[in-house]
């Protein structure tokens, strides 16, 4: 059983898998390091926003307060429309579109790169593979027997 186990966790498959999900998580990291830290302030210059998540609209507000955030009102039971947390959202899943995008861009141009490249000749026979070509050639001219 242990061998078997030890077959399974080894396979290639399972092996590249795992790595797949460690380079995903690493990238996940530095896109949400890209929103948050490149995009977002950009983002906030230009609308006069420093961050989206305190956007909020209250639908029903039970006690009649006003709230300084989404956390707040949901915790004094209010029902909030979170729009900022959407956008901040939104503004992440298009960074890590795009940075897949870009991504998988610059791995299809290495892969035309690579199969532009003409194809490598063969090297030339060595002088042991000419004569064992001479002799495969004097064995096909003899009769058969």
């Amino acid at each position: 059983m242990l061998k078997e186990f030890r077959e399974f966790a080894i396979k290639g498959n399972m092996v590249d898998m795992a790595v797949g999900i460690i380079i995903g998580a690493a990238f996940g990291a530095v896109v949400q390091s890209l929103v948050d830290n490149l995009f977002m302030p950009i983002i906030s210059a230009v609308t006069g926003a420093p961050d989206f998540s305190n956007l909020f609209m209250v639908l029903r507000n039970p006690k009649g307060e006003t709230y300084a955030n989404v956390k707040a009102a949901r915790d004094a039971g209010a029902v909030v429309l979170a729009v900022g947390l959407f956008i901040n959202t939104l503004i992440t899943f298009l960074g890590v579109a795009f940075a897949t995008f870009l991504l998988v861009k610059g791995i299809n141009r290495l892969r035309r790169d690579e199969a532009a490249k003409p194809p490598a000749t063969p090297p030339a026979p060595t002088a042991q593979e000419k004569l064992l070509m001479e002799i495969r050639d004097l064995l096909k001219r003899q009769p058969a027997r």
